[in-house]
């Protein structure tokens, strides 16, 4: 089913950093939210990769029953414009993990949006994302977990790190929290920043060639995104490093 709504346009927070010339090319082509629905006690592994392209979305609504477990794995690197828009419902004594890497350069707008509805207690959440641009590239990472007022005993976190190659590009974050409840814990963070210079000269400094040190730098970076995802998410991973090297 395609969408059916209006253009989104800058006053909807979701899409304030969003190519609204791109969405409107492809909007009557993009399929509405793909459930997945992950029954009580089981668990799911699924990937999202954007491939090359003029403009891309994919949006996904997960529903994770009670006791279930998701791990998402996400990179938007291909498309000019790429989107990765999903919402997430999580019963009780579920767990969601998503790992997402954003890896731009030249002129490309790139984007992971999330909302995390906790409406039951006693369920956890974990989002890490990670984005290194270059040229005069845009990632942008939105994510908003809200919490309800009878889903207590929650533990949600977000870790959101963008790495600038250069002062072109542009990194956008916008963790958010919206919490009813008051017996929960949760945590978000971001930052954006260049690679460590003193480390680049530490390792330089111990025989390591500065095109070698970097790579290896940004190769642990982008990794961090995935390091508690399942292994049939391990695809996604090698893809982000590939894309990576492309721009080294």
């Amino acid at each position: 089913m395609t969408l059916a709504q209006p253009l989104p346009t800058r006053r909807d927070e979701a899409w304030r950093y969003a190519d609204l010339k791109a969405v409107e090319s492809i909007w009557q082509a993009v399929e509405a939210h793909e459930p997945i629905i992950v029954a009580a006690g089981d668990k799911a592994e699924q990937t999202v990769i954007l491939e090359a392209g003029d403009a891309q979305m994919r949006r996904l609504h997960i529903i994770l029953e009670e006791g279930a477990r998701m791990d998402l794995a996400c990179l938007a690197s291909a498309p000019v414009y790429g989107r990765i828009d999903i919402d997430v419902d999580v019963a009780s004594g579920a767990h969601f993990e998503l790992g997402g890497a954003i890896v731009g350069s030249a002129d490309q707008t790139l984007e992971i949006v999330t909302y995390l509805n906790h409406h039951a207690p006693d369920a956890t959440s974990n989002q890490t994302v990670r984005s290194v641009l270059s040229g005069k590239a845009t990632g942008s990472f939105l994510g908003k977990i809200k919490i309800a007022r009878d889903a207590q005993r929650i533990d949600a976190e977000q870790s959101v790190k963008s790495m600038l190659l250069n002062r072109g590009a542009t990194a956008n974050a916008k963790p958010e929290l919206e919490i009813f409840a008051d017996d929960v814990k949760c945590a978000h963070g971001a930052t954006v920043g260049e690679l460590d210079k003193q480390a680049l000269f530490y390792m330089a400094s111990r025989g390591l060639d500065p095109i070698a040190a970097k790579r290896l730098m940004l190769h642990a970076f982008v990794a961090d995104a995935f390091v508690d995802l399942g292994g049939e998410t391990s695809a996604v991973e090698e893809q982000a490093l590939a894309a990576l090297e492309a721009l080294l």
